[in-house]
């Protein structure tokens, strides 16, 4: 069976008005998620904007959830950067820190191939004795990882699991069959307005970033499916589609990384967790229009009091 399973969101990193990491906020949305009965936590991915922050933001952000969770849920940490040794030193810290999974995303900035891909997967793997998720965010590396390499990888025991990012469902389920004689293979999916469906596909779980808003939601979600009651799933699914409507408000005046980072930030703020919306520069804010829009969202879909 895979060795993680379930509804694990991406933590946003809070940050004060300055720039700096909130850590009360940031103890309060680990005890949100957990308190909602989510499966696990994902901390610096692309929803907690990893790539913006260095070394010692990025440590400092791991040392307090690995503290707050306490030993309670799986923690995954992304070790995200643009080349493999980089890479690796955050993976090494990571492990150092205690975490139960690693997370890379393919190489970006530089122009490389799928055996350059390959051969990045497998110098992380022999540097650090950890699991490794491979990542793939073709919106941000703007590179695919492709399903024959990804099955490669998981042969080879470099690769235990895979969080697709990529919208590209059908090369999803192709790969899901590629790998069916590797039962320990773990495949979640980050599309997050479709986890009915793809779970009915056989993928394991969904990492959400909507899920720091609404980690209730997608828990119910996951619920019904494994009980097999998949008309709740559906529902469930249709309400959290009109949850994400935060993700659309500020679109037309900022980019869509702004726009998204910033909703979930915006609803984190609006429900008392966090506290502030700051992203990181160049990102920008959503300002007070933006943010009663999503307090408007937020309060049609039963999350917070009108």
């Amino acid at each position: 069976m895979p060795s993680f399973t379930g509804v694990i969101p991406p933590l946003v990193t809070p940050l004060t008005s300055t720039g700096e990491v909130d850590l009360p906020g940031l103890g309060r949305l680990v005890e949100h998620l957990i308190s909602a009965g989510v499966n696990g936590l994902f901390t610096l991915g692309t929803t907690g904007e990893a790539i913006f922050h260095d070394a010692t933001k990025r440590g400092r952000v791991l040392d307090h959830v690995i503290t707050v969770n306490n030993g309670r849920l799986p923690v995954f940490a992304g070790v995200i950067d643009a080349a493999t040794d980089a890479v690796i030193e955050h993976a090494k810290t990571a492990r150092s820190g205690g975490v139960d999974a690693i997370v890379a995303t393919t190489p970006f900035y530089a122009q490389v191939d799928q055996r350059e891909v390959a051969d990045h997967f497998r110098a992380i793997r022999e540097a650090v004795d950890l699991p490794l998720v491979a990542y793939d965010m073709p919106f941000c590396t703007h590179i695919k990882l492709q399903r024959g390499t990804v099955a490669q990888l998981v042969r080879e025991g470099v690769v235990a699991g895979l969080k697709d990012s990529s919208g590209d469902i059908q090369e999803f389920r192709r790969l899901l069959l590629d790998l069916a004689d590797h039962p320990e293979f773990f495949a979640f999916t980050g599309s997050e307005l479709v986890v009915d469906s793809v779970l009915a596909m056989g993928a394991h779980g969904v990492v959400p970033g909507l899920g720091n808003v609404d980690p209730s939601g997608y828990v119910r979600l996951w619920n019904a499916h494994i009980n097999g009651d998949f008309g709740a799933a559906r529902g469930e699914q249709e309400r959290l589609c009109r949850v994400a409507g935060i993700s659309e408000v500020a679109i037309g005046r900022m980019g869509l990384s702004s726009a998204l980072f910033g909703a979930i930030k915006t609803a984190l703020w609006e429900l008392k967790i966090i506290e502030s919306n700051m992203v990181s520069r160049p990102l920008r804010p959503l300002n007070t229009q933006e943010a009663a829009a999503i307090r408007g969202i937020l309060e049609n879909e039963g999350l917070i009091g009108s």
